[in-house]
């Protein structure tokens, strides 16, 4: 599978990396904008083809996928632009920054019937697989709350059009959030949700930190709390009837080596070992590939779906217009 590359960010040379590590993938081309930074990726990757418009990249009948690892505000140009040429789709996440975007980005997506995800990269980790199997077993009983934050010092790195911390950072604990209350209660329990937040904004007059509280089905809340312009610092814990869950390892940068602690209340706690072969960028190249390979149109959970990625677009722009007020 040939792979044509948006961007020549610190994302894309990650994603790179993950491409050239998967022996069935090859990346073929990259597209940017500055000629400096083009040569340099492609003279550090390898890369056989390079493009100064990416539009010219995405029309190339070489390239079998496109990844897009332009500033969130551009993401559903350009989902629109490869739908329009047939390629298959990995769009770095957030999808959008709005749902009007959104919509927009998704109907390209089925008109044409092209593959698309979202860049929910450690959605595709062993780590992932195996909470999922906990929260299923039924050991920490009927779901109570969900208490998560995710913080990391990059606001200078980003682009304002971007819109900050909720769609930079916030969405990893939205879309684990939302991953839990699917498997525990089903999608249909966030119907009824209510949403309170508040938020401080940074230099760029983004919202930079922001903290989250939902009610939704019958006893069930959230909490949760983003920020990027200090730290370093992740926290998710699952609170049941009768016991908790808590990610020891950063469940959105897993590793080769992850933890996971289930405590049984007043009885007993473990530690949970889940090993992998590489980190959450090798997973997402190599399930991406096979589903293209298989003519799949969206991956299967615990990857998000095209409803998945659109349901997570609701909660955060939801999230941004009650932070801003």
């Amino acid at each position: 599978m040939k792979w044509g590359i948006l961007g020549t960010s610190f994302i894309s040379g990650v994603m790179a990396e993950a491409i050239k590590g998967d022996d069935k993938s090859e990346l073929y081309a990259v597209a940017g904008r500055s000629e400096d930074n083009l040569s340099a990726f492609a003279r550090q990757y390898s890369v056989e083809k390079t493009f100064s418009d990416y539009e010219t990249l995405i029309s190339d009948e070489l390239v079998d996928i496109i990844y897009i690892a332009l500033p969130n505000h551009l993401h559903h140009d350009f989902i629109i632009k490869a739908a329009q040429q047939g390629k298959a789709i990995l769009c770095e996440k957030s999808l959008s920054i709005d749902m009007e975007k959104t919509e927009l980005a998704l109907q390209a997506v089925k008109e044409h019937q092209v593959f698309f995800a979202e860049g929910l990269m450690y959605l595709h980790h062993p780590l992932i697989r195996e909470l999922v199997a906990i929260l299923e077993s039924g050991e920490i009983g009927e779901l109570r709350s969900i208490h998560t934050s995710y913080i990391a010092s990059i606001a200078q790195f980003v682009n304002p059009a971007s819109k900050g911390a909720l769609y930079n950072l916030g969405c990893y604990p939205v879309s684990l959030m939302y991953l839990v209350v699917k498997t525990m209660l089903g999608e249909q329990a966030f119907d009824n949700r209510a949403i309170k937040a508040m938020s401080r904004r940074g230099e760029d007059n983004n919202i930079c930190e922001s903290s989250l509280l939902m009610s939704f089905g019958e006893n069930n809340t959230a909490f949760i709390h983003t920020a990027e312009d200090h730290g370093l610092k992740h926290h998710f814990t699952v609170l049941g009837t009768q016991g908790s869950i808590t990610m020891e390892s950063n469940p959105w940068l897993p590793a080769l080596e992850n933890h996971i602690s289930v405590e049984i209340y007043d009885t007993s706690k473990r530690d949970i070992a889940v090993s992998a072969q590489g980190d959450a960028f090798f997973y997402q190249i190599r399930q991406v590939r096979e589903a293209v390979e298989a003519g799949q149109k969206e991956l299967v959970s615990p990857c998000a779906t095209w409803q998945d990625s659109y349901k997570i677009m609701q909660l955060l722009t939801e999230w941004e217009s009650l932070g801003a007020s």
